[in-house]
């Protein structure tokens, strides 16, 4: 599937304090996430670089996304191709479960050996 994106026009930072908050809570979501059937979604990013158009820059994205949807991932380019300067070339896209309802099953016992 091809998209047409526009050239994009400013940069966005994300905060720093607002990071921080964000990896405590995704911890215990990205397990619910995964029961879902959210998988890991990798995104190779081929775009040309703003100074030397006939460049092409790497950058890899990488999320918990529904295949064969991608709604994070389209988010994310539709994202990159209104607010960010270098043209997108190529997008390459891998996805994984790692973990699927029938795979968890609850530990009767532990022991641990000091």
């Amino acid at each position: 599937m091809r998209a047409q994106f526009q050239k994009p026009s400013r940069l966005h930072h994300a905060c720093e304090e607002d990071r921080d908050v964000t990896e405590t809570v995704t911890t215990e979501s990205d397990m619910s996430r995964q029961l879902q059937g959210y998988s890991l979604t990798t995104a190779e990013i081929l775009y040309h670089m703003p100074d030397h158009p006939g460049l092409l820059q790497s950058f890899l994205w990488q999320n918990y996304d529904l295949a064969p949807r991608f709604p994070r991932l389209i988010g994310f380019l539709d994202f990159w191709a209104h607010n960010l300067d270098g043209t997108l070339a190529q997008v390459c896209v891998a996805h994984r479960e790692l973990v699927s309802p029938a795979q968890m099953r609850l530990v009767g016992s532990e022991w641990r050996l000091n």
